[in-house]
């Protein structure tokens, strides 16, 4: 952090919340997982041990984590206070509504699997909406960068978030695919930690390295 500048701390910090936040719930996600089965024998498929599997530490750190992402991308551009101000709400608010409207499907990963199409089918609403806004609609704010550098690193930041988002409702779908029980529920979970090390990490060390530039290129305005 005390490597850019002022005005670029803040995105800086949000990257570093949102991977403390992530590391904090995976860790809860590893004891409710370990919890939930038992190996009663060398070799042997694993057996529940009558404690539910608790989803809900996943989705909770999504509903801290989503709106903290776009807001770190969203710090890192040229936008007057108001702007930055109405961008954020807008899409920190689209993406707590994708996050809470998609829980009640993950219950359901066998049997009847309406509610969880219907979950999905909600939940993609606020999703394409958040993925006009950074693919389009923040277009004009990047316009704004005076270094080419910047701008095309901006593009690529919004690419890469929307990319690695594009594979949390296609981990969601997995159900449909002809792939239930155990095979379902591990796939899902594997899946989504592929994608959040995409959408977070991935995306941190996108941030860290805007910030850095744009840092660079004020203090060597300041110098002249």
């Amino acid at each position: 952090v005390s490597s850019v500048h002022e005005k670029y701390k803040s995105a800086l910090v949000i990257s570093g919340l949102v991977t403390f936040i992530a590391a904090y719930h995976y860790l809860r996600i590893f004891n409710s997982w370990v919890d939930s089965y038992a190996f009663t024998s060398a070799g042997g498929d694993p057996v529940l041990t009558g404690k539910p599997f608790n989803d809900a530490y996943r989705y909770m750190d999504w509903l801290l984590t989503v709106p903290l992402l776009l807001l770190e991308i969203i710090f890192c551009m040229n936008m007057t206070p108001e702007e930055t101000s109405n961008e954020a709400w807008s899409l920190g608010t689209a993406a707590a509504l994708m996050i809470a409207l998609g829980y009640p499907g993950e219950l359901v990963v066998t049997g009847d699997l309406t509610l969880r199409f219907m979950c999905w089918f909600m939940s993609m609403i606020p999703f394409v909406y958040i993925v006009f806004k950074l693919l389009v609609g923040l277009k004009g704010a990047i316009a704004k960068e005076a270094n080419p550098e910047v701008a095309s690193m901006m593009d690529k930041v919004c690419l890469a978030t929307v990319i690695s988002w594009c594979t949390y409702p296609v981990v969601y779908l997995f159900p449909f695919f002809g792939i239930g029980g155990a095979k379902a529920v591990v796939g899902i979970q594997l899946g989504y930690c592929a994608s959040d090390v995409i959408s977070k990490c991935g995306v941190g060390f996108l941030i860290y390295n805007i910030t850095i530039v744009k840092s660079k290129a004020m203090q060597g305005a300041l110098l002249k």
